[in-house]
């Protein structure tokens, strides 16, 4: 009897989807067998790229002359050891006679189509195929997609957009990484790694690293007061010299404090504005990351991994790989039902869901919009029975936002009074302002019933106002200068690279104008993860608490390609613009691979040239404690050892815990024999992250090592996991 077979993207998603077809389904090693379906699955990627010496055996070799490597047609391998063995499953399951249809039930993205793509053409299959489309995965939707297949063919401009990407990362990658690598052999261990989407990325950290190390600190001072306008009515005030509010010198701040102490002034100005903050937008993946950095201290790829689970193994939100933050029309109708069921997971949520269901007409014109969804509506609930219990702790807090963020887009706006005011004290101005949260809208959905005061460096905080009135007197009860300096730029977070990703290193913080521009962005929101963990992975950045932080090695990177287009984020928005426009039909996948192989065989050229003689000299770390010979940097480590001499056998090796120590750690551990700062970034069992100082100790056989300085380790315990903090300088 004829059978279709169903290709999953993972045996998860396999089990999901048999529970939804004509049963029962027999289980066997790498497949389920049923009556009607067979359903299988790909395991992730088990078919890639082939590497250069597949074409040709003296790509074994990395030689200048060989580049750049272009191959007319790609080959494809499977991807490991574990892999053959589900390929083989696979490949026999698309052969078999009794197959007669295909359905394609990969993640319903870019990326889920590529490996249908890679695997189907490995196989060498023929059969007819048909797509799953999902957008969520309950019993309903599953059902409602498998009743309404797509034929392959409405994908096919998704499959060359898919193809594109993975041939495009592999031509600019392998090629500017081995040219990069052989020119700088004798300066970098290992490989240079470059990459079409991480090494923009990685010049978008490397050049505020410089920033903040060229950045030199310029003192200046503000005069703050204290106001009585009577004995209840306190209210604080900063100097203002017309818009500028800091002072160059401590002396005219002490004039100004003199002038005023124990005066009176007057109320000069008393403005009161009202002003409107609507609901921000739903959810895509981008945004819920950006939001789950700041507010839970989550990376990326640790909210990603919460929203993945949620969406397959809880079923409680829909796909989250997504660029759009809005719905289609043909979703109206499930909005309600769907703000119940959030409305019965948590008492929290039940009051604003009450209020969203109650409503005659649902505001729809910011959530609601056909022509701003791709492949996938925005992050929402689903319209299911959400078991809160059975969720752990990320999953919780990340299904609490998308849960608030949904139920919020349906609230009326936020109203706020905004107070300004102005108290002149024998001709010196102090300005105050004043903000109350008077009707809390849709922010009342996150429990806030008034806005906490917020710190501004320059104009001080917003201050919850006793009842003031213009042209009445107010006591100085004390004045005081500050003396501040003036701050470098703030490193990014997860959070803000992801901003500065989504718009290729453009500073904008407005919904509106981020969505204008997400087809210019690096990368797309479901690899952006991925690629911020590649960048720790080779040693170019560090996570130091929230803060993303470039190597030395990534600042040597970024210093010797200069201003080569690679490092260039919107060169690299460009191409994902034009990928995007490949999938919907209005760009040639021919003419871009065109475009690609010559930016390769550009880059190979000017790569060759700029980095032909360069020469990084190793790190030299002054005398050996043991025996006073010249430290200096080799691959593992830090040592005395040369080929010249051997010297005593002292070294510090670079790998700790996850972490590869730099030369500014080796060089306080020789000079002084402990860190006085912790150091942040190496990684405990579990994979948490955690900071400990270090110390050189020296064993009973006679040998030195670092080992943590730290009343835990002393007691033979683990490290704490979490324990890092965000960084001040974090942003």
């Amino acid at each position: 009897m004829a059978k279709t077979l169903v290709i999953a993207e993972k045996p998860s998603v396999g089990r999901d989807v048999a529970r939804v077809l004509p049963g029962p389904f027999a289980k066997h090693e790498g497949y389920l067998d049923g009556p009607e379906h067979v359903i299988t699955w790909a395991v992730g990627h088990l078919v890639q790229l082939a590497e250069p010496d597949e074409y040709d055996a003296k790509y074994k070799k990395w030689r200048m002359a060989d580049l750049p490597i272009v191959p007319d047609r790609f080959k494809l391998v499977v991807r490991d050891e574990r892999s053959k063995k589900q390929m083989g499953v696979v490949t026999k399951l698309l052969g078999s006679d009794e197959t007669d249809l295909v359905v394609n039930a990969c993640d319903a993205g870019r990326e889920g189509e590529l490996i249908f793509a890679y695997l189907y053409e490995k196989a060498n299959a023929t059969k007819p195929v048909k797509r799953l489309w999902l957008n969520s995965m309950t019993t309903q939707a599953m059902k409602e997609a498998f009743a309404h297949l797509r034929d392959a063919s409405e994908l096919e401009l998704l499959e060359a957009a898919a193809r594109s990407r993975s041939e495009a990362d592999w031509i600019v990658g392998m090629n500017a990484t081995r040219a990069a690598t052989i020119r700088l052999r004798s300066s970098f261990d290992g490989a240079v790694s470059l990459g079409r989407v991480q090494t923009p990325t990685l010049a978008i950290l490397a050049r505020r690293e410089e920033e903040i190390r060229a950045f030199k600190p310029e003192p200046y001072w503000l005069v703050d007061a204290q106001f009585a306008a009577d004995e209840q009515r306190i209210y604080d005030g900063r100097y203002h010299a017309g818009s500028q509010p800091r002072l160059a010198s401590a002396e005219e701040a002490a004039r100004i404090v003199e002038a005023v102490r124990g005066g009176r002034g007057t109320i000069t100005k008393l403005e009161k504005t009202t002003r409107k903050e609507r609901a921000p937008l739903l959810y895509d993946l981008t945004a819920l990351q950006r939001d789950a950095n700041t507010n839970l201290g989550f990376s990326a790829r640790r909210t990603l991994a919460a929203a993945q689970r949620l969406y397959e193994e809880h079923k409680a939100l829909t796909y989250p790989r997504t660029s759009s933050r809005y719905l289609t029309s043909d979703m109206i109708a499930e909005l309600k039902p769907t703000a119940e069921q959030v409305g019965r997971a948590a008492r929290d949520y039940a009051q604003a869901a009450a209020y969203v269901t109650g409503l005659d007409l649902l505001p729809l014109s910011r959530v609601v919009d056909d022509e701003k969804v791709g492949d996938h509506h925005a992050i929402i609930p689903t319209n299911a029975q959400h078991v809160l219990d059975r969720m752990n702790q990320d999953d919780r807090k990340v299904y609490d936002m998308v849960a608030r963020r949904f139920l919020a887009a349906f609230h009326p706006e936020a109203v706020f009074e905004n107070t300004r005011v102005e108290t002149t004290v024998a001709e010196h101005i102090f300005r105050t302002r004043g903000k109350v949260l008077i009707e809390a809208g849709w922010r009342g959905v996150y429990g806030e019933l008034a806005d906490s005061g917020r710190e501004d460096d320059d104009e001080g905080r917003e201050q919850q106002l006793p009842r003031l009135e213009q042209g009445e007197q107010a006591d100085v009860r004390k004045v005081e200068s500050l003396e501040k300096e003036t701050k470098p730029p703030r490193r990014y977070t997860d959070a803000s690279l992801l901003g500065a990703m989504e718009t290729a290193g453009k500073l904008v913080d407005d919904d509106e104008l981020r969505e204008a521009m997400k087809d210019s962005g690096i990368g797309t929101p479901a690899t952006r993860a991925a690629i911020i963990e590649r960048l720790i992975d080779v040693g170019y950045i560090e996570r130091e608490g929230r803060a993303l932080v470039a190597t030395e090695k990534g600042l040597n990177v970024i210093r010797l390609l200069a201003e080569h287009p690679l490092t260039s984020p919107g060169l690299t928005g460009e191409w994902e613009r034009r990928l995007a426009l490949i999938e919907q039909g209005s760009d040639s996948r021919d003419r871009f691979m065109q475009d690609i192989a010559g930016f390769a065989g550009s880059t190979v050229s000017d790569l060759d040239a700029k980095l032909k003689d360069v020469r990084i000299p190793r790190a030299s770390l002054g005398p050996c404690p043991v025996c006073g010979h010249e430290i200096v940097e080799n691959r593992k480590g830090f040592s005395c050892w040369s080929r010249e001499d051997p010297g005593c056998g002292f070294v510090i090796w670079k790998s700790k815990a996850g972490k590869n120590l730099g030369p500014p750690v080796a060089r306080e551990l020789i000079q002084r024999g402990f860190t006085e700062k912790a150091v942040t970034g190496f990684k405990g069992r579990s994979g948490r992250s955690f900071r400990a100082k270090l110390a050189l100790q020296q064993g009973e056989d006679g040998k030195w090592r670092v080992e943590f300085d730290e009343p835990w380790a002393r007691e033979g315990a683990r490290p704490p996991e979490d324990t890092e903090e965000a960084a001040p300088q974090a942003a």
